[in-house]
């Protein structure tokens, strides 16, 4: 089988995305963006809906939004005052699926010397989400509430389009579904419509290699665990 660079190329920013949690300062160029997020776009869906929406936050107005959520995320009745609006994961967890989410959150935490009963150390982690782990860029992604099941699978495509987009500019990313909970006020600083659900948030910027927890790259199931050719 003969690879051509075009291949190696999209296989190479394919295989290097991973999430990152520690940005540099660096600024990313508004040209960049644009580019990465005219790239993404080509995303299909069905029937040509393009389903995205997105709302690019950088400088005073990423802090703005991540000063509201750190103080809604330092009140001890955050869980009830602020829910989200949909589920992202399952109420009620099965094998692999729970071994999988279990492994990778106690493998970043032995990177960054947190043990299990230091929960204060984890909530502080946890936290780094609403700075978007200092990224120059936060993205928040919408979604039209008239929109159905369909629209969030391709909504997943365009997501993907713009993580392997940034990396095949030397670009790192992280998409966060934490944003989710704090939708309310999320709405209120993006002045985003009634009609306009909150997807998730994404961190994007130039990784931080000399921070730890960006050296934990999560394990993937061989394709025997999970394809079957049927001839």
């Amino acid at each position: 089988m003969i690879h051509s660079p075009e291949q190696k190329i999209v296989d190479a920013a394919i295989t290097s995305r991973h999430s990152v949690r520690a940005f540099l300062p660096t600024a990313v160029e508004r040209a960049d963006l644009e580019q990465i997020l005219e790239v993404a776009a080509r995303a299909p869906s069905g029937t040509n809906t393009q389903p995205w929406k997105v709302y690019v936050l950088t400088g005073a107005a990423k802090q703005r939004l991540s000063g509201r959520i750190q103080q809604a995320y330092a009140d001890p009745d955050v869980d009830r005052v602020h829910v989200r609006e949909y589920e992202y994961y399952p109420n009620q967890w099965t094998s692999p699926y729970i071994e999988r989410r279990r492994k990778v959150g106690w493998d970043l935490y032995a990177l960054l010397n947190l043990t299990r009963d230091n929960k204060e150390g984890m909530h502080a982690q946890h936290a780094r989400n609403y700075d978007f782990f200092d990224a120059p860029v936060g993205l928040i992604f919408t979604i039209d509430r008239i929109m159905e099941k369909g629209s969030w699978l391709d909504y997943g495509m365009f997501l993907e389009n713009i993580m392997i987009a940034a990396r095949g500019r030397g670009l790192d990313t992280c998409a966060q579904a934490a944003f989710t909970q704090f939708h309310t006020i999320i709405s209120d600083v993006c002045q985003i419509p009634a009609n306009e659900m909150i997807v998730c948030g994404m961190a994007l910027g130039y990784a931080d290699r000399g921070k730890v927890e960006n050296s934990l790259v999560t394990e993937r199931e061989t394709l025997a665990n999970f394809v079957r050719f049927l001839e």
